[in-house]
């Protein structure tokens, strides 16, 4: 019996609507986790793992963190013809529900590949690959209408180039709402002109070290109200300090600290928070619900190995909102008090199915390994069927 979808944002939809909530593009990788190893394997030597998994990764984080929570989700990117490739574009158009009609395949080009070692709640990674055989403007040209494109800043292809306009652009003119990240600076220059291209984003979501650099500030607040001056919604992500936002179409400011969780494996948090932020925001949540939304998606991810396979759905979710009431009263005033900071759930867990998408846990066989019979691929079957 497949999982039951739920739909955040089914009393905004109607026949004259946007088709999809969330589109996105980028790199798809194939990654493939080891879990459990002891230690980094010497020269010369063999290092035996108690797990192991494949996922798609890359921006196929974001795209299966936002579809996992519901968001009607598109995505562009170019995929090869290799089995790789063919073992991606399945999981994310027949496992995940994300769209593909904007992706394409190319004949000769191979999909890139990480394989990530976990040990002692770090890791470490090799990639190989090449760059894709044409730009994300050229790969997509008009992309499909949105209510909210999901982009990084660019010195390659910047946004709000009147006579060169991006797809992230053209999308905006069509009524979208640009929600925007920048990754690290490998130059270390953390040029302010980036932030220039702001003027035409809703959104801007970096990690503290991220926004101090860019804004040459010295703490993420003096950042997150340097950042609040050129953008409507200014988010500052500070790992295990949680996270604070300044939204200036509200007059709202909030902060939400992290939760307390053993975290296994970082890879696509920051996916999982964004998705979370733009979900909230689609849907009008205040603030302070939105930051605490993105981040109990964000904790429940960083606890399971696996990158986008990792990103919780609405099951888990109510999962872990029906154990916190449980709890609360008698289990301590941390449980108190993530039971007052998510009361806001009350009115949305009761909606949720009760067979609602949940984590892919059984792609990432740490556990499948040792339970006979329980091998499963990432379609659900077992080998052989």
């Amino acid at each position: 019996m497949s999982a039951q979808a739920y739909d955040p944002l089914a009393d905004q939809r109607g026949p004259d609507g946007p088709e999809f909530d969330v589109f996105t593009t980028g790199t798809v990788f194939l990654d493939i986790v080891f879990t459990g190893l002891q230690a980094m394997p010497a020269a010369g030597t063999e290092a035996w793992a108690e797990g192991m998994g494949s996922c798609p990764g890359g921006i196929a984080n974001l795209a299966i963190a936002s579809s996992r929570l519901g968001l009607r989700t598109s995505m562009a990117a170019a995929f090869g013809d290799d089995d790789y490739a063919d073992f991606n574009w399945r999981i994310l158009c027949e496992q995940e529900s994300v769209d593909l009609s904007r992706s394409r395949r190319f004949q000769g080009w191979h999909s890139p590949v990480t394989v990530s070692m976990a040990v002692n709640r770090d890791r470490s990674m090799v990639t190989h690959g090449h760059p894709p055989p044409m730009t994300a403007s050229e790969l997509i040209g008009r992309p499909p209408r949105s209510r909210a494109v999901i982009t990084p800043l660019s010195i390659e292809e910047p946004l709000g180039d009147r006579g060169a306009p991006t797809w992230a652009d053209l999308a905006h003119q069509d009524g979208a709402l640009i929600f925007a990240d920048v990754g690290w600076d490998p130059s270390e220059t953390w040029s302010s002109i980036l932030l220039d291209q702001l003027e035409v984003c809703h959104a801007f979501m970096p990690n503290a070290v991220e926004a101090m650099a860019y804004t040459q500030t010295e703490t993420p607040r003096e950042a997150l109200y340097a950042l609040a001056d050129r953008v409507p919604l200014a988010v500052v992500t500070d790992g295990a300090n949680g996270a604070m936002a300044i939204d200036s179409t509200t007059g709202e400011e909030a902060y939400a600290p992290a939760l307390r969780v053993t975290a296994l494996d970082p890879t696509g948090a920051g996916d999982v928070f964004g998705a979370g932020m733009v979900l909230g925001t689609l849907s009008g949540w205040p603030l302070a619900d939105r930051l605490a939304f993105a981040g109990v998606c964000s904790a429940l991810a960083v606890q399971q190995f696996g990158g986008s396979l990792a990103a919780p759905g609405w099951g888990d979710i109510a999962d872990w909102w029906n154990g916190i009431r449980a709890a609360a009263g008698h289990s301590g005033a941390y449980i108190d008090s993530l039971a007052r900071r998510y009361a806001f759930l009350d009115r949305l867990v009761p909606a949720v199915p009760v067979g609602a998408v949940r984590r892919a846990a059984a792609t990432m066989s740490r556990h499948a390994d040792v339970e006979a019979g329980a091998l499963r691929f990432a379609d659900g079957k077992k080998p052989g069927e």
